[in-house]
């Protein structure tokens, strides 16, 4: 782990999510996954780490996939910066009925350097991967991985809407998953301090027996002169 990612083990992610608002380097509306992408093991905690992509298909007519696209993705994962997450998008036209990993993938994820898999389907095996202490972001769980076979490695992918590019910095917890911009990462401390000041001191103050709204609009006006 550097000291980017695990300085960001430390903050929850719309606390982060909050701060590179502050940066003004995208639009608000970009750069986080929709509810529909949930994080399955929230008991784990954080998952901050460099995105790993793959394209699979899984519901298909052509035959299962072979050892091929399995060992090519995982030298990627292998070749990754650390902590990895791998990212899979699904691109056949069944993703209701696609399972991406189950315990076996994760553990070979696991022991490369992986800490986490962000899925736009389904993944099973949720006990024992829950064991292993890897993270699952997904849509849910499906029992089956029917004709699963990996397309292509190492491309920009889209899960849920969400685009991520290989290499791409990912932070996610129980309230869901972002990506992090390179643009502004010198302030981004900065600017995760400032949102925690300013959380507290409204916070404080609303918990504070002398707290009326009155009070917190004059509050709120002070701050805004500066």
């Amino acid at each position: 782990m550097d000291a980017l990612t695990e300085y960001l083990a430390g903050v929850d992610t719309p606390t982060l999510s909050n701060a590179i608002e502050l940066l003004n380097v995208r639009p608000r509306s970009a750069g986080f996954a929709p509810l529909a992408l949930r994080c399955l093991f929230p008991g784990l905690g954080r998952m901050t780490g460099y995105a790993v992509t793959a394209q699979v298909e899984t519901v298909t007519q052509a035959s299962p996939g072979g050892p091929e696209g399995h060992l090519e993705l995982y030298r990627l994962v292998e070749a990754s910066p650390k902590p990895a997450v791998v990212v899979l998008q699904e691109i056949g036209g069944f993703p209701d009925y696609a399972a991406h990993c189950g315990e076996v993938m994760a553990t070979f994820f696991r022991r490369l350097g992986a800490v986490g898999l962000v899925s736009d389907c389904a993944v099973r095996d949720l006990p024992e991967v829950r064991a292993l202490g890897f993270h699952f972001f997904a849509r849910g769980a499906c029992a089956s991985h029917a004709c699963f076979r990996i397309v292509r490695v190492g491309v920009p992918v889209t899960v849920c809407g969400l685009p991520v590019r290989p290499g791409e910095l990912l932070h996610g917890d129980e309230n869901g998953l972002i990506t992090v911009p390179e643009a502004g990462l010198e302030k981004l401390r900065e600017a995760v301090e400032e949102v925690r000041r300013s959380e507290r001191r409204i916070m404080d103050y609303v918990r504070s027996p002398g707290f009326t709204l009155e009070g917190y609009a004059a509050m709120i006006k002070r701050s805004y002169r500066g």
